[in-house]
């Protein structure tokens, strides 16, 4: 409805799996995923109110994978500082909105990504105006850090990333979540996390 959602289809579309926007709560009945991009999640919350498609989000995610990119991830949480904003609580975590700093303060940097024991990559990892993991449950399973702030973790069926991998052009993270061809990460992760 809102935000950076071309970038997500054009690499979506590289892996071979096709994709639609999703405006309404009709659309959540031809989809297996969902992307909640970045971008104002004020007015994405907003505009799912006024949509009323709270409670068909909720209950879609309950079932199939959702990963949320920024401002897609403070929609996932289970609560925000921002009390205008209605969060989904897919993942049990209390984030802080744009708390990586203003526009200005926007950057990329090479992080470390570690997806189980033996398998970590460098991944170059672009924060606009960012939001920040506060508080996690411990059944939550951190990716990736800037120090020590978490930048992506892994609950279940559901990804949550405070930055772009689309900008970057990192299909990584899609693959974990939608491509069901791939044998890499997401079950293996969730199987060994779950041990």
């Amino acid at each position: 409805m809102q935000g950076g959602f071309a970038l997500h289809h054009k690499i979506l579309d590289q892996l071979g799996i096709e994709s639609v926007a999703v405006k309404n709560s009709n659309h959540l009945n031809i989809i297996d995923g969902l992307i909640i991009p970045g971008g104002e999640s004020t007015t994405i919350s907003l505009l799912i109110k006024s949509n009323k498609m709270l409670k068909s989000l909720v209950d879609f995610g309950k079932q199939n994978p959702v990963m949320g990119t920024c401002a897609g991830l403070i929609l996932m949480a289970k609560a925000c500082n921002d009390k205008r904003i209605q969060t989904l609580g897919f993942l049990d975590i209390i984030i802080s909105r744009n708390a990586f700093g203003r526009q200005i303060n926007s950057k990329t940097e090479l992080i470390d990504y570690t997806f189980g024991e033996k398998n970590i990559k460098k991944i170059p990892t672009t924060l606009i105006r960012a939001p920040k993991i506060e508080k996690i449950n411990k059944n939550i399973l951190i990716l990736g850090k800037i120090l020590e702030n978490p930048v992506a973790i892994l609950s279940g069926h559901f990804l949550g990333l405070t930055f772009h991998p689309e900008l970057d052009g990192i299909n990584l993270f899609h693959k974990i979540l939608f491509d069901s061809n791939s044998d890499i990460f997401y079950k293996k992760i969730n199987r060994e996390y779950a041990a």
